[in-house]
């Protein structure tokens, strides 16, 4: 019997069921994984959505910049209206988006009922800087914004981030191995050329606010860069890329530029950096204990990264002192990060010794991110899992003496017998109207990062489940994408191969892929080296009976490894709706989904249950039972039904319009749209969206109809993109930005 693998915020191990369908209670989770949530390669069926802060949002605006509001309120997906005072808001308020002049906002911002308002600083950069002092210290959050191309993405990003309805932090740190490159030039903007390729493999920029030059008139450089300059640089970085920024301040004793002669200054910057949104704050462990604390008290959805160096070279990992340093930086942090610069390369296993130790003794505690410095301590870097800083040939300088880049840690990795080499797979259909997308891209991304895999599109020659098989039972598998999908059931059905793994328990099967009933990707998950004593023998598998695509297939996929169907479709298509919009903007609305069939529609569904939204329209198909649970659902069965739905002035018009048809019907769609696109439900302030999921050639444009009809519209190369992001790190565990996935495509985002 097949396991569903429940992969939610902080999932537990693969859950087996008994024969009779009773729940085995989990193993005990390994060592390696016992401080960290343990979703599958860092994702989740809520894709980290959450409700977030319900608060009213009032947007104090500069002079002149009356139209940021309506933006807000546009990617919040809600009316708003200006206020003059903070007097009389409350949270039943939070169903609107409220406005308020600088001017206005000073008379009372101190005083408002902080519990049922977040108050945000949008300030454009156009009007100079630095921002209205007062009004940045009293705020919760505040956004910069440049005067002229303006990033709704980045908008989103921020408020959806700041208000806590997206986690980075719980899906990176489920990833097996997260990394995150350091920008060390003096000004981003000499990085923003070629920031798509500086963060292939990367989980995170760090940007070095130490190592900045801001210019003077004078012709110097300014000793500190000051926060008008700083801010700026988070805003042109924040625009540019889709991952989380690390905020550090490196001061002097630690190899970087930040004097430590006034510690009240770093509290200012890192304080700063929480209001504008950034996702990790690097907070050194010299900095007194209050201003740690107080950092940590008001870190929002920012998370913390307790961070100690030591250059000296007689700092011991055996010691007490390491100890101890680890025991007062986990007290103020959601990451402990320690670094030391070694002599001996026997200092590279006491640091893995204290690692495991540390697992060991203190389980509940943050991740631990360490690594030793120097090109003696370069082996550590291949063993840490956490956030190892990684660099490129393309930056100006290494941000700390003996790191390595991301391709350069993994040949590493390889030569040591740690990433074997795999076959990796697109599988394709002959009946498929358009070819497996991206598979030059896999092998260009495959070179880039220095992975020895291989990678071939295959074609499935037959309906039933034994071509699958066939490729699944090689010791060399290493994954496979599926493009079109295949069904669980004719995956499942009859399958021998498949009934006997896990020791005869099945394969893993995600929630998502077990309520969609559409497999997308088949993964790998290792075990321990040697099979359990309980293990049966390894089940014959017609595999020999197929062929061997990559040479000797004489022996099947080992015993120690597991398979995991899952679906990342669905995730590519949440990402999508929320490129430009935040969750929450979907909450408790409408939706209208067109498809000929319910395997066609079946990713959808499940995305907009993830979004939270209250009812969806069908016209096309028939929802099953497992797809309809958690929201209504109501067929299109005729003209009257159109014409009711088209009547609704409230949150059951619909929101968001998604068309999974073939470009043939491209008519029926266009139709559709237009007869949803002069109504906007409850405010004509609220900007409608379509997707369209078809490809190929059509008569007539549905998405040109939906632009003139006032929707955002978006189209199945966005979809197709998200869904490589999401497919490359469920198959290899490494993250390639969604920019990257665009730029190699040929359609690049700037």
């Amino acid at each position: 019997m097949a396991t569903v693998q429940q992969l939610h915020r902080a999932p537990g191990p693969a859950r087996s069921l008994g024969n009779n369908g009773s729940i085995i209670p989990p193993a005990e989770p390994d060592a390696d994984r016992a401080s960290r949530p343990s979703a599958m390669n860092g994702t989740s069926d809520t894709s980290g959505l959450q409700k977030g802060d319900t608060r009213t949002v009032v947007i104090i605006y500069g002079p002149g910049q009356e139209s940021i509001v309506s933006v807000f309120a546009d990617v919040l997906g809600k009316p708003y209206r200006m206020a003059d005072s903070f007097q009389g808001i409350t949270s039943l308020e939070q169903d609107l988006v409220l406005g308020m002049s600088l001017e206005s906002a000073k008379i009372d911002v101190s005083t408002r009922n902080r519990d049922a308002v977040v108050a945000i600083n949008a300030h454009s950069v156009n009007l100079g800087m630095p921002p209205d002092r007062y009004i940045s210290t009293q705020c919760d959050y505040e956004y910069l914004y440049p005067g002229t191309s303006f990033s709704r993405r980045d908008l989103a990003r921020f408020i959806s981030f700041t208000l806590g309805q997206i986690n980075h932090h719980d899906s990176l740190m489920s990833k097996p191995r997260t990394y995150f490159i350091s920008t060390t030039f003096p000004d981003v903007r000499a990085a923003l050329p070629n920031l798509d390729i500086l963060t292939v493999g990367s989980d995170a920029v760090e940007l070095r606010v130490d190592l900045l030059k801001e210019p003077l008139k004078d012709g110097g450089c300014a000793a500190i860069p000051s926060l008008s300059y700083v801010g700026e640089q988070v805003m042109l970085l924040r625009q540019r890329t889709e991952l989380p920024i690390i905020f550090t301040t490196r001061c002097t004793r630690e190899n970087g530029r930040f004097p430590m002669d006034n510690p009240d200054l770093y509290y200012e910057y890192l304080f700063r950096s929480i209001q504008w949104g950034v996702e990790y704050i690097d907070v050194e462990l010299w900095l007194p204990e209050h201003i740690r604390r107080k950092l940590y008290e008001k870190r929002g959805s920012s998370r913390i990264m307790s961070a100690f160096h030591d250059f000296s070279g007689t700092f011991k990992w055996p010691s007490t002192q390491a100890e101890s340093i680890f025991l007062e930086s986990r007290k103020y942090a959601d990451i402990v990060k320690m670094i030391s610069i070694i002599n001996d390369p026997n200092e590279n296993f006491e640091l893995e010794y204290f690692r495991s130790k540390i697992r060991a003794e203190y389980p509940g505690s943050p991740p631990l991110s360490a690594v030793n410095m120097g090109e003696t301590g370069q082996f550590s870097r291949t063993l840490n899992k956490v956030f190892t800083p990684i660099t490129h040939p393309l930056l100006p300088i290494i941000a700390a003496p003996g790191q390595l880049s991301a391709a350069e840690i993994n040949a590493a990795l390889s030569t040591l017998g740690q990433l074997p080499k795999k076959n990796i797979y697109g599988i394709s259909s002959p009946f498929s109207r358009i070819a497996t997308p991206y598979a030059p891209f896999y092998e260009k991304c495959f070179n880039e990062l220095g992975l020895p895999h291989q990678f071939a599109v295959v074609e499935r020659q037959s309906k039933d489940s034994s071509f699958i098989e066939a490729l699944c039972n090689q010791k060399s598998f290493g994954g496979a994408y599926l493009s079109p999908p295949v069904s669980l059931t004719s995956l499942m059905n009859n399958s021998s191969f498949f009934a006997s793994l896990n020791s005869g328990s099945g394969l893993s099967i995600t929630e998502a892929a077990r309520t969609i009933g559409m497999i997308d990707t088949i993964i790998v998950q290792s075990g321990p080296s040697t099979p359990p004593p309980s293990a049966p023998p390894a089940t014959p598998s017609s595999s020999s009976r197929n062929g061997d695509t990559f040479g000797n297939n004489a022996n099947g996929l080992p015993l120690n490894s597991s398979l995991i169907f899952d679906n990342a479709n669905w995730r590519g298509i949440v990402s999508t709706l929320t490129r430009d919009l935040a969750p929450s903007a979907y909450a408790d609305r409408a939706a209208l989904v067109l498809a000929t069939n319910a395997d066609d529609a079946a990713s959808t569904m499940y995305a907009l249950k993830a979004l939270r939204i209250g009812k969806v329209y069908t016209v096309g198909f028939k929802t099953p039972p497992d797809l309809a649970r958690g929201f209504e659902v109501q067929p299109f069965n005729n003209l009257e039904g159109l014409q009711r739905a088209r009547m609704v002035h409230d949150k059951a018009n619909p929101f968001v319009i998604i068309s999974a048809l073939g470009p043939e019907k491209s008519n029926i769609v266009g139709m559709l749209v237009r007869a949803f696109g002069g109504s906007r439900g409850s405010s004509t302030q609220i900007r409608k969206v379509f997707l369209n999921l078809a490809d190929g050639p059509r008569k007539g444009d549905p998405s040109l109809i939906a632009e003139q009809s006032g929707f955002a519209t978006y189209g199945v190369a966005d979809t197709t993109a998200f869904t490589t992001v999401q497919t490359f790190r469920l198959l290899v565990g490494q993250n390639v930005p969604y920019s990257f996935v665009r730029l190699a495509s040929g359609q690049g985002m700037f």
